[in-house]
């Protein structure tokens, strides 16, 4: 390296930190409804969202009791196919069921 030139002052930076923002998180939100059977949201919470059998009845029975409950957070992208799927897929069955997100 060739020695500065006079008058003028080198900098270096030797490290540059860069920070990558978190996506804003989702939370998918199953609603109660008098029409969609226990089975079904219990299929739909072990193919879609992913949960184990016992995991997926309890949150069934909480949705059932407490009109509604958290099936999972997401990216907002995730959480809206998410939707999409099991929106498309409860009335191909004749199901009303409803889902909604909501930021974490």
């Amino acid at each position: 390296m060739s020695d500065p030139k006079p008058g003028i002052i080198e900098e270096v930076k030797e490290h540059t930190e860069e920070r990558t923002k978190e996506p804003p998180m989702y939370r998918v939100l199953l609603h109660n409804d008098d029409f969609t059977t226990k089975e079904f949201v219990v299929e739909i919470l072990v193919y879609v969202f992913h949960k184990p059998v016992n995991e997926a009845m309890e949150l069934m029975w909480r949705v059932h009791n407490h009109g509604r409950g958290v099936a999972g957070v997401f990216s907002r992208e995730i959480a809206e196919t998410k939707i999409t799927t099991v929106t498309t897929i409860a009335r191909e069955n004749g199901f009303p069921l409803k889902l909604t997100m909501e930021p974490d």
